[in-house]
C-alpha cells in the first residue's frame, strides 16, 4: 500500500446507553475493540464499566504495536495484562462476569501485513487481485449453538421473561468463557491473546483493510440480507456512514427479534476502513 487513508465510523446501538466500542489509530497499525459484560441483575465484580475496559485496552494496545520488533499477539498479551494490572484492589477478577471484549489489530510491519482477531469481530482484508481473506474468531457462535440452541431467544425483546432468559444465557456462556473447548475473550487472562486468529499477508496485495464490530456484520452473519461483497460494496462506494443506517434500517423492522432472534435489538456498530485509494464518489442508497 502507498499512501493510506484511515476513516472510523461508530454509532452507539441505543442513546441512552454508552457506546462500548473502541477505535484507535496509530503509526501504521489500527485497533478495534467492542466491549462486553453482565446484563443488569448480574453481579460483574468489577468497578470499571465496559466502555472503560474496551478504551483502555484500545489504547494500550496501540502503544504495545508502536514496535514492530514485539510480535503482535505478543502485543495483544502485554495490553490484556497492563489492563489486569489497572483494575486495582476493588476488583474481583476471578468473577465469570468481569468486563471482556473483542479484538481485532492491523499493522504494517516491514513488507507485511499483520492482523489478529480475538472473538467475533470481523477484518476484511482486500486485495489487488483475488478473493479477500475474510477473518472472523466465531468460536463463540459454535459454544452458543451448543450450549443454548435454537431456541435460547424463544423470549421476544421486551416481553415477560426476556430479561430472565437473557441472564440465564449469559451465565451459560460464562462457563465457557476462556476454556478450553470454549472461547476466547479479552478480559482478565492475559494468556486469551494466544487464543486468538493471527497471520500476516504480503503488504504489496493489499488494496484495502475493514476492521467491523459483529453490530457492523450483522446484515451478513445474522440478518443473511446481504453478502461480504456487498457489504464491501456499500463500504466502498458510499461510505461506512452507509453501511451503519441501512443496518439501522433492519433492526427497526425487526425490533422485538421475532424474525432475527438476538440478545440486543440494535449493537453498537464501527468500522474502520484502511485503504489506498481515495473514498468512492457514487452516493446512491443501499437499499
Amino acid at each position: 500500500m502507498g499512501r493510506v487513508r484511515i476513516h472510523v465510523s461508530t454509532l452507539a446501538g441505543r442513546v441512552d446507553h454508552p457506546n462500548e466500542d473502541f477505535a484507535a489509530v496509530g503509526a501504521g497499525s489500527a485497533v478495534l475493540i467492542d466491549g462486553a459484560g453482565a446484563p443488569a441483575g448480574l453481579d460483574s465484580g468489577c468497578v470499571h464499566s465496559v466502555a472503560w475496559y474496551a478504551r483502555t485496552l484500545g489504547g494500550l494496545l496501540v502503544a504495545e504495536l508502536a514496535d514492530p520488533a514485539v510480535p503482535i499477539v505478543d502485543a495483544l498479551e502485554a495490553a490484556i495484562k497492563r489492563v489486569v494490572e489497572a483494575h486495582g484492589e476493588p476488583c474481583d477478577l476471578g468473577n465469570p462476569h468481569s468486563p471482556s471484549a473483542t479484538v481485532l489489530a492491523v499493522r504494517a510491519n516491514g513488507d507485511v501485513l499483520e492482523y489478529v482477531a480475538l472473538a467475533d469481530s470481523t477484518v476484511i482484508v482486500e486485495f489487488h487481485q483475488g478473493e479477500p481473506l475474510i477473518v472472523t474468531d466465531d468460536r463463540i457462535e459454535d459454544v452458543r449453538g451448543r450450549v443454548i440452541g435454537t431456541a435460547g431467544d424463544a423470549s421476544l425483546i421486551g416481553e415477560d421473561g426476556y430479561a430472565d432468559g437473557l441472564l440465564t444465557r449469559v451465565e451459560k456462556m460464562a462457563a465457557h468463557r476462556n476454556k478450553v473447548g470454549g472461547f476466547w475473550v479479552a478480559s482478565t487472562d492475559p494468556g486469551a491473546a494466544y487464543e486468538a486468529v493471527a497471520g500476516a499477508v504480503p503488504l504489496a496485495d493489499v488494496k484495502s483493510v475493514t476492521l467491523l464490530t459483529d453490530g457492523a456484520t450483522r446484515l451478513v452473519d445474522l440478518f443473511g440480507v446481504a453478502s461480504w461483497g456487498e457489504l464491501l460494496r456499500v463500504v466502498a462506494d458510499d461510505g461506512a456512514e452507509a453501511l451503519i443506517r441501512w443496518t439501522r434500517q433492519v433492526e427497526a423492522s425487526d425490533p422485538d427479534g421475532s424474525r432475527w432472534p438476538r440478545g440486543k435489538a440494535f449493537d453498537d456498530a464501527t468500522i474502520v476502513r484502511w485503504t489506498d485509494e481515495l473514498p468512492g464518489t457514487s452516493h446512491r442508497s443501499p437499499k
